[in-house]
């Protein structure tokens, strides 16, 4: 295998030269430049991310901080976490994991003042967190998957919630349903000011209210056993209930057991839609959930070009924020309620 060594041998350069016209941190002339890239071609030699990173002074790495160890990987995450490191890899990069949750901001800043990463993509988002502020104080380029309560002067991608659960609402509304409930996240996610937890929550309730209609809405832990005490709650908070948003993938799960449970076909006497998460986890369920796909993959392509256009262009203009919509995905756990015979000229 050839090294940089062979390439400055047969570019009769040093291999300093060869560095610098790899990485750009000192000029080149464009002869010298070209001689280094044909030996480079000639003897197949492919610079690997660490040697660039030793040259730019760059490691060459991005975090992502994700409390993986709290909250484990979800559908969602795993497709956003594999687009952000091949979005990463086609740049030059690699992508590593940073496991800390919101209550960890002073081992991230030790990390940070270490220089084991160029940049980080900041998930799991509080409305008011110290990982933010942490980051900010350090100096290191940061994008924010998800938005703190106040977001001027940071970058950040983030699902739209508010038009997600308009969206949502307007679906089994559109079919029919009139008494719907909201299944979200838990409350202890709740009381730490998660965002996606306190957004969806304010959405739904919003989306119900310019109907006309009330909402009901649980919190729930993520697994399958509080989901099935969570619909048990809905359900006696409205026994007329004839629909469903679960915003909790896992204790989806359970929300249909508990519905089979009671002698309820779904979607026949019950209809269920599962939001922020991807047809391949609705396609656990029986039946198939019907799903508003949360654009992981288009998440973790443009917050990781956000963060690498901070790193590389700290001079220029930050990117504009990003809101992405969950869109409906086909499955076979909505349908209109019983006996619902839709009135001439509806509108939901």
């Amino acid at each position: 295998m050839a090294t940089m060594q062979d390439v400055a041998r047969l570019a009769h350069v040093s291999v300093s030269t060869v560095s610098y016209a790899l990485s750009g941190a000192r000029p080149v002339s464009a002869g010298t430049k070209r001689r280094v890239e044909e030996a480079m071609k000639e003897l197949g030699f492919r610079p690997n991310a660490f040697a660039r990173g030793l040259a730019s002074r760059r490691s060459r790495t991005l975090a992502v901080i994700y409390p993986a160890t709290e909250t484990g990987i979800s559908g969602t995450v795993a497709e956003f976490v594999s687009s952000a490191a091949a979005t990463a890899r086609r740049h030059g990069y690699h992508l590593v994991l940073w496991p800390f949750g919101a209550h960890q901001a002073e081992e991230i800043r030790d990390l940070v003042h270490q220089g084991m990463a160029d940049g980080v993509l900041l998930m799991e988002v509080c409305l008011a967190d110290a990982r933010v502020d942490a980051l900010h104080a350090a100096g290191l380029p940061f994008t924010m998957i998800g938005r703190t309560a106040h977001v001027e002067g940071l970058t950040f991608v983030d699902i739209d919630f508010d038009q997600t659960l308009e969206d949502a609402v307007a679906h089994l509304a559109g079919l029919g349903h009139r008494h719907i409930g909201f299944l979200n996240h838990s409350a202890a996610s709740d009381a730490a000011g998660y965002a996606p937890t306190s957004r969806a929550g304010l959405a739904f309730t919003a989306a119900m209210n310019r109907r006309g209609l009330r909402p009901v809405t649980v919190l729930s832990d993520d697994d399958p056993a509080a989901g099935r005490s969570a619909m048990a709650a809905l359900l006696t908070d409205d026994p007329a209930l004839t629909a469903v948003v679960t915003m909790n993938e896992m204790a989806a799960f359970g929300a249909t057991v508990e519905l089979q449970a009671r002698g309820l076909a779904i979607p026949a006497d019950f209809s269920v839609l599962a939001v922020a998460t991807s047809p391949g986890v609705g396609a656990l369920n029986n039946p198939p959930l019907t799903t508003m796909h949360a654009p992981g993959a288009e998440l973790g392509r443009l917050a990781v070009r956000a963060l690498l256009t901070l790193i590389e262009e700290p001079d220029g203009a930050p990117p504009e924020p990003s809101l992405l919509t969950c869109h409906l995905e086909g499955g076979a756990s909505t349908a209109p309620p019983p006996t619902y015979a839709a009135p001439t000229g509806a509108v939901p």
